[in-house]
């Protein structure tokens, strides 16, 4: 309770401070919007269908990429982690490419695939895939031996071993790889969109700047950092909660 009233305190106090902004006329109007001409941007958008057009068509090419990228990370990380010559030679140039922006992959994009819905999948899975390969990666190095060798000792071998034992200790950080994939594959997603015109949030957010919109622009923006907030806050907070209260590694705050 006392969490969410300060998050209400902080957004109103938020609105307040970017209201006085705007009623100070530091910058023009043109420039910089007023909440309420963001809201009724907001309304327009939702009105006239555009922006639930624009939030269907991005979610679908996000979830196409992230499920790719979840998919491979995990095998990948597996497999990097289970050989010494692969982390020797493919994690560390996986380590090496974390270092690269999403956007990096863009003129790659058009030039492998040209202007069309591949191109922003491929986008968004070489943004994902990075992190959910070197989360779970860290998760299966970060198993303590002592698990392993009592699950040998119990008899538990191959498949067994790593469903019973090694699967659910490194939880935790396929969890944390979970939301830094899906973090980095909204981020990427955004990128690609506004590569070229398509249906889409970043299509929209492009719409406005060539209008000279700033409301459209701001309320675009707003409606992807919503959008982020509630699947991060709703979904994987909850799967987090989940798994560390049911394999015993919730603190005692949690609890």
């Amino acid at each position: 309770m006392k969490k969410a009233v300060n998050q209400l305190i902080f957004a109103a106090g938020l609105l307040a401070l970017w209201e006085g902004l705007a009623l100070a006329k530091l910058w023009p109007p043109y420039v910089f919007p007023t909440p309420r001409g963001v809201a009724e941007s907001l309304w327009g958008g939702f009105a006239d269908h555009s922006f639930w057009i624009g939030i269907g068509v991005s979610m679908r090419r996000v979830l196409i990429g992230y499920a790719i990228s979840v998919v491979l990370g995990v095998v990948l990380g597996i497999l990097i982690s289970s050989s010494r010559f692969l982390e020797d030679t493919l994690g560390r140039l996986v380590l090496s490419l974390q270092s690269l922006p999403s956007v990096s992959w863009l003129p790659m994009a058009v030039l492998w695939f040209g202007l069309t819905e591949k191109a922003i999948v491929f986008v968004i899975v070489s943004g994902s895939l990075l992190a959910m390969t070197q989360n779970t990666k860290a998760g299966f190095d970060n198993v303590p031996r002592i698990l392993s060798m009592a699950g040998r000792n119990l008899g538990a071998r191959g498949l067994q071993l790593f469903r019973y034992v090694l699967l659910p200790a490194s939880l935790p950080y396929l969890v944390d790889g979970l939301r830094q994939g899906w973090a980095f594959a909204w981020r990427s997603l955004i990128s690609g969109e506004m590569i070229f015109v398509t249906v889409g949030l970043g299509q929209l957010l492009m719409l406005g700047r060539d209008l000279n919109d700033i409301n459209q622009v701001f309320a675009v923006m707003v409606l992807i950092a919503v959008i982020g907030y509630l699947v991060d806050g709703i979904l994987f907070r909850k799967i987090e909660a989940t798994v560390r209260h049911k394999w015993g590694l919730a603190t005692a705050a949690s609890r």
